[in-house]
């Protein structure tokens, strides 16, 4: 058996951070608040559920606040979350089921973090991180922004997943700001960070400069294989936004070459095929995306559409400009199946419905 300390930090997180306390309150055993410049009502409702509030000068490096969060924990393993993270029922009743099944030398428990979701609240954007850590002293959060732990020992994978549920944007710019400040001071970007460097100027409109640093990135072939074919998909989009189609495809094709194939991969080289009109070998891409196995513990980001509505809402459109209609019918028909409540696959069917009407 493990004992958990939550530790968060938080700035102005008045609207959320109660649903997020409440939602995970009785799976630990401390909560550690670390409040980083708040002037709003977050430290009152920190006092509802913990003594435990400590203060912290923001220093623009959320791997030091992390850090400094950890520093106080007095249980065997920390946890962390956002304010705007929460536990669901299910997911609350696993954690505590895990917490009183768990070795105490377990290192890392690695869960599910949804962080985008559809309109019927269905997870649309999940990736496993370091949420449960050894509390031994040596695990140390790196990285300015986008900060992360290096993973080592004995590591479990939980089916526990947390929800990224935020009901406002972030400090706009605040990602490339930091990036800026740390370029600026003369520090030397490592490969994971410019990889989201160049993910962060494409974002904040900034696509010529985001293809330079996104192709240096690859050409440098460095860092982590997941990040490096993340980033020939940010590339293909920087090519879109500049109107460079075939720059835009070529750069996906590229990244076949890196070894590891997704579904999430291939429905953008079938997306490339069908902005230049070539639905026939869209098809094809699309049809492959349908036979891959999303890869859930290798740490990447997965969007489970990509596995299965989307290759068939975009087969349906293929094959309909193609005039192989009952085929077009049948892939909406699958696309329902699986997201009845979606506009594409309602309007699909009412057209398929008029073609017949009007053809009796």
């Amino acid at each position: 058996m493990i004992t958990i300390s939550l530790c968060m930090i938080v700035k102005n997180e008045h609207d959320v951070l109660k649903r997020c306390l409440e939602s995970v309150m009785s799976a630990v055993d401390e909560i550690i608040i670390v409040d980083t410049g708040s002037d709003d009502d977050t430290v009152r409702i920190a006092e509802e559920f913990t003594n435990n509030i400590f203060y912290y000068n923001w220093c623009d490096d959320f791997s030091a606040a992390r850090n400094f969060a950890f520093s106080k924990a007095k249980m065997s393993h920390c946890m962390w979350l956002d304010a705007d993270d929460v536990l669901t029922d299910n997911s609350r009743a696993e954690l505590i089921k895990l917490k009183a099944e768990l070795d105490s030398d377990i290192d890392f428990v690695m869960m599910p973090y949804t962080t985008a979701f559809d309109k019927a609240g269905n997870g649309i954007f999940t990736f496993y991180r370091e949420r449960i850590i050894k509390n031994s002293g040596k695990y140390l959060w790196k990285g300015a922004i986008h900060e992360a732990i290096e993973i080592s020992g004995k590591v479990v994978y939980a089916d526990i997943t947390v929800e990224h549920r935020k009901i406002k944007e972030g400090e706009k710019g605040r990602n490339l700001r930091i990036f800026q400040k740390l370029i600026d001071s003369g520090e030397k970007l490592s490969p994971r960070d410019e990889f989201y460097y160049g993910r962060e100027l494409y974002y904040n409109g900034m696509p010529d400069k985001a293809r330079e640093v996104l192709q240096n990135f690859i050409d440098s072939k460095n860092g982590w294989i997941k990040n490096r074919i993340e980033a020939h998909r940010v590339l293909s989009l920087v090519f879109q936004e500049l109107g460079k189609y075939s720059e835009a495809q070529d750069i996906l094709l590229k990244a076949l070459g890196l070894g590891e194939m997704s579904a999430e991969l291939l429905c953008d080289i079938g997306e490339s095929f069908m902005k230049l009109g070539n639905y026939t070998t869209a098809a094809f891409w699309y049809e492959a995306a349908l036979r891959q196995t999303p890869d859930t513990t290798g740490g990447g980001f997965v969007n489970p559409d990509c596995y299965d509505y989307i290759p068939y809402i975009q087969l349906c459109v293929c094959y309909d400009r193609l005039k192989k209609y009952d085929l077009a019918e049948m892939y909406n028909q699958k696309a329902g199946r699986i997201k009845p409540y979606q506009n594409e696959y309602i309007l699909n069917k009412r057209y398929f419905a008029n073609r017949k009407n009007s053809k009796e």
